[in-house]
């Protein structure tokens, strides 16, 4: 026993430790661990009068944010800089564990996930368990408490079953999760891929999602407030003491262009905090200006001051804590001619709400590029949260460039612009708005002082010594090269591939083309795979790139990158042109390709460089071609009608026709939307009982017969829709019903046919229950899968509480023997329930959506229909 003792009391021995208070991070807190860690072995050191840390004597500086002062002096010191939850989990294991996984570094997105895998195919598992590693994450062979996420396509592998039953915490999600974070380089919610019903499968891609609260833009959605806003501790009574400013003595420069009275609250402000404004930069501890540059601002940068803007001033006076100003984009002097490039950008949002949107057109602004709050034909650029809305489908029809957030704030970050050809810029991942992870980009320092602060870097703390500094911007670099490496430098790995058929009948299989993007289904496929040894990540010194190289190796770079951009055309046209088909039905390629390629090439050379001396060395230059001047797009017509086509043949295996008729169609006003969008019109060769058709018919479109599109295509005319009114008498007959009859009712019914009328569904169900599920609900009625561990869902009710009698309750089944072991425990519930059980067959539910009238025959329950007891 007393060895144990002897053993826990050296488990921090040597190691001194100092605290960083942060709201995650209280005092309380602090004092817990500080008598922890004191009692087994380690030394707590304080921090000095002034606030600063003790750098010089810690070797542990645990703080739960990298948002303090001596952050960056700390990592050139090669102190870690670790969470708290570091302490607890060396105490569970009596051991140090590894510092990587608890940093506190926002870049290293799965810092706090520890990961096992199920079923999942080994090459994706090494992949899976490489990346996340590598941004920060651990994995467990054996399933803990610890885990806190299984990577699983089911829950049938028995680690799923295990952590159900014993009711542990762990996340089982899709391997997709990790893949969409992988592309973007943010932590996205788990929530749409949580197995058993992951939302990316259950839900339409194109369906609505409320717009997410943007909790990193607190405080920096502007450069130039328009005032200080009231702190977020402060009573009724009066403002709260600040203590920020303690000691501190800050500069206001001249480009900020506030008001006599607004200096003098600011000046009160920061006296009653212990701090003083002053008029010298060698002075002062803080300077605050808008623009990036100017003497004074040159001086501050080059004398190491911490620089921010009057909008990371008033956040300061706001919560009275301390904020790194380069930690958010908009917390930073400006650039006063914006970033190059972005001069002659027109550029619209999308999907976008509240504070996220006013910090999207300020950083638009401040890029040096034009915000436009409305979507014309002339904009250059759309940032959207997601690929569907009226602006995206305007984007595409206009060959207008569409990104999401994060190529205009890397950009920003990194002072130039970033190449939409990054596939993370165009990464929109299905469920999922991407404003939850907007404002977490931070400035690419390097780059800031390469720029702005000429005649060399900021003076190095002292206290650094000769010790190298040791960053993570090696993680940003790698990340965004995207589909090129990922953070821990091994070669990329394939996408998941999405596929799902969204239609009933094979009528539907013809509308591949014409639908946009359909619900996905996904299966795994392989990452390109390092070995498993390759994916360890060392720490400490073992992980350092020596300054030598690090300087070469950024030079490197950026010739790479220049060389890419020079090429850019050429890529682009490869990547186009390769996915032609002659009319002899062969791939386009080969010396035909080449040839074209390189001709080209040779004309831009010619009309961009000079053409080189004759073998004659004439001095007089050859004359240059002038490149031809631009043509402006022309003016498309505006948005007139929008058409939902379903089992129409014409672009069948014909990729080229139909963009090619899409554009026509476009030009005449016509708009060819996908499954989910609003419509003015549903086109169908005949009556089909095809998803696309019974959902917009529940929603009261109007069915023309799809000789109306193949009119508006032979002859470059929009006939009268009413002259191609879709008539079909034979499945008329057939199916009992008269289509005008049913569109004129469901106009009334406004897709509340079916509104609170529930209907199972069993899980084995031909065709699966999300076809079935989108018709229910798109005529709103309460659409429940059933299986064998379903429990009971209906309230018991007594029959007085039903005057009227039961209502029905519907089972969709076939004759399946396991669907009909289903029936008498569904008939028991529904009947516990006070309601009337009627096992029908899926038809059932087809036909009255299809007739728009809510009616009953026992020919549909399961017994009649399938002719079976």
């Amino acid at each position: 026993m007393a060895d144990q003792d002897d053993t826990a009391g050296k488990l921090f021995d040597q190691c001194v430790f100092t605290f960083v208070p942060s709201k995650e991070l209280n005092e309380n807190l602090i004092q817990e661990l500080s008598q922890k860690v004191t009692k087994y072995g380690a030394e707590v050191s304080q921090p000095k009068r002034d606030g600063s840390l003790p750098l010089a004597v810690a070797t542990h500086i645990i703080s739960n944010t990298i948002d303090f002062p001596q952050y960056n002096e700390a990592t050139s010191m090669m102190i870690p800089v670790i969470k708290s939850s570091w302490i607890q989990a060396s105490l569970v294991k009596n051991r140090q564990v590894q510092i990587r996984p608890h940093s506190p570094d926002p870049r290293m997105i799965f810092s706090d996930v520890v990961l096992s895998c199920a079923d999942i195919p080994y090459s994706d598992k090494e992949s899976i368990i490489g990346a996340t590693m590598a941004l920060g994450g651990t994995d467990s062979n054996n399933l803990t408490k610890l885990v806190t996420h299984i990577c699983a396509l089911s829950l049938d592998h028995p680690m799923c079953k295990m952590a159900k039953d014993k009711n542990l915490r762990c996340k089982i999600v899709l391997p997709h999760w990790f893949d969409d974070c992988f592309k973007l380089g943010k932590r996205i919610d788990e929530a749409p891929y949580i197995l058993p019903d992951p939302e990316i499968l259950r839900e339409h891609p194109e369906g609505n999602i409320p717009i997410p609260s943007s909790q990193h833009l607190q405080g920096a959605t502007s450069a130039r407030p328009d005032y200080i806003p009231t702190p977020v501790d402060s009573g009724a009574e009066s403002r709260p003491k600040l203590t920020i400013f303690h000691g501190k003595k800050v500069m206001l420069s001249g480009d900020l262009s506030i008001s006599d009275r607004l200096k003098i609250i600011v000046k009160e402000l920061v006296s009653d905090g212990g701090g003083e404004l002053t008029d010298q930069v060698d002075d002062c501890d803080w300077f605050v200006c808008h623009y990036r540059d100017g003497n004074d601002y040159i001086r501050a940068a080059h004398a190491g001051k911490h620089i921010g803007n009057l909008s990371w001033l008033y956040h300061l006076i706001t919560h009275n804590a301390w904020t790194t100003p380069t930690q958010r984009l908009l917390h930073y002097p400006i650039p006063r001619n914006g970033i190059p490039g972005f001069k002659d950008l027109k550029i619209a949002v999308s999907n976008y709400g509240g504070e996220a949107r006013i910090y999207l057109e300020n950083l638009i602004t401040a890029s040096g590029a034009t915000y436009t709050k409305t979507m014309k034909a002339d904009n250059t650029h759309l940032i959207t949260a997601r690929s569907n809305s009226e602006k995206c489908d305007a984007a595409r029809d206009w060959n207008i460039s569409m990104a999401n957030h994060l190529w205009i704030e890397e950009s920003y970050a990194r002072c130039e612009m970033q190449n939409l050809t990054v596939s993370k810029y165009t990464h929109f991942p299905q469920r999922t708005n991407l404003g939850e992870v907007i404002g977490q980009t931070m400035f690419n320092v390097d780059r800031l002082e390469a720029l702005y602060y000429p005649g060399g870097k900021p003076r190095k703390p002292s206290s650094a010594s000769k010790r190298k500094r040791k960053t993570l911007d090696l993680v940003d670099e790698e990340m965004e090269a995207g589909n090129t490496t990922d953070a821990a430098g091994r070669h990329t790995r394939k996408d998941f591939d999405v596929m799902q058929d969204d239609d009933l009948d094979a009528a539907d299989q013809s509308d591949e083309g014409s639908g946009g993007p359909r619900p996905a289904k996904r299966r795994a496929t392989s990452f390109a795979t390092p070995a498993r040894e390759q994916r360890h990540v060392r720490i400490g010194k073992e992980n350092e790139t020596p300054s030598s190289i690090s300087s070469s190796s950024r030079s490197a770079k950026d010739k790479a990158r220049s060389r890419l951009s020079g090429m850019a055309d050429d890529i682009a046209l490869y990547e186009k042109e390769k996915k032609r088909v002659l009319k002899d039905g062969h791939p386009w390629g080969g010396k035909r390709a080449a040839d074209q390629i390189e001709k080209n090439h040779l004309n831009r050379r010619s009309v961009s460089s000079p053409a080189p001396p004759s073998d004659d060395h004439d001095e007089e230059a050859a004359p240059v071609a002038k490149r031809p001047a631009k043509r402006g797009k022309p003016a498309l017509k505006e948005i007139e009608t929008r058409v939902i086509l379903t089992g129409f043949k014409r672009w069948v295996n014909d990729k080229h026709k139909e963009d090619a008729d899409r554009r026509k169609l476009r030009e005449m006003g016509i708009s060819v939307v996908s499954d989910g969008n609003k419509c003015d019109y549903l086109v169908a060769p005949q009556l089909v009982r095809t998803v696309k058709f019974l959902r917009n018919l529940s929603r009261g479109a109007t069915v023309l017969s799809s000789s109306w599109i193949e009119t508006c295509l032979d002859t470059g005319e929009v006939p009268d829709p009413a002259d191609y009114l879709l008539k079909d008498k034979e499945n008329e007959q057939r199916l009992g019903l008269k289509l005008q009859t049913s569109v004129e009712r469901a106009a009334k019914n406004k897709g509340g046919l079916l509104r609170g009328v529930p209907i199972y569904c069993t899980a084995s169900i031909k065709n699966g229950t999300e076809s079935y599920k989108v018709i229910a609900e798109a005529n709103g009625a309460q659409f429940l899968v059933y299986g064998p561990r379903s429990g009971s869902t209906i309230k018991p009710t007594s029959p007085d509480e039903d005057p009227d009698g039961p209502d029905p309750v519907y089972l969709l089944s076939t004759a399946n023997p396991e669907e009909k072991k289903l029936w008498r425990k569904f008939e028991e519930m529904a009947r516990l329930g006070n309601m009337e059980p009627r096992v029908v067959a899926s038809d059932w539910l087809l036909d009255v959506v299809m007739k728009q009238e809510l009616s009953f025959d026992k020919k549909y329950l399961v017994t009649n229909f399938f002719n079976t007891a």
